[in-house]
């Protein structure tokens, strides 16, 4: 998207311009989410990979998480990552 404007061709006193449109394709998950089984007190990380690098949400049911002591979000590139510590059976 960001190559996207006006170009010029200029060759002595003569020129030609003509802009360019970069239509973007759909961010889509590359590698979804996996279940995990762990044990109460431990901690997970989840994992998914985008096609191309986007801001995401964590969310567990309709409630939005924020990074603490609890969770922990990283996003290196297209792989978004949370990790949960001290994990308890309310975190299921």
């Amino acid at each position: 998207e960001s190559d996207a404007g006006d170009y010029t061709c200029v060759c002595g006193d003569k020129q030609s311009t003509a802009s360019l449109a970069v239509h973007a394709l759909p961010v889509l998950f590359k590698e979804e989410l996996k279940n995990e089984v762990v044990q109460e007190g431990a901690s997970v990380s989840l994992r998914c990979e985008l096609t191309k690098a986007a801001p995401v949400q964590w969310k567990t049911g309709s409630k939005v998480l924020k990074t603490s002591d609890k969770y922990q979000m990283r996003q290196p590139g297209t792989t978004a990552e949370l990790v949960i510590h001290d994990l308890e059976v309310k975190d299921a």
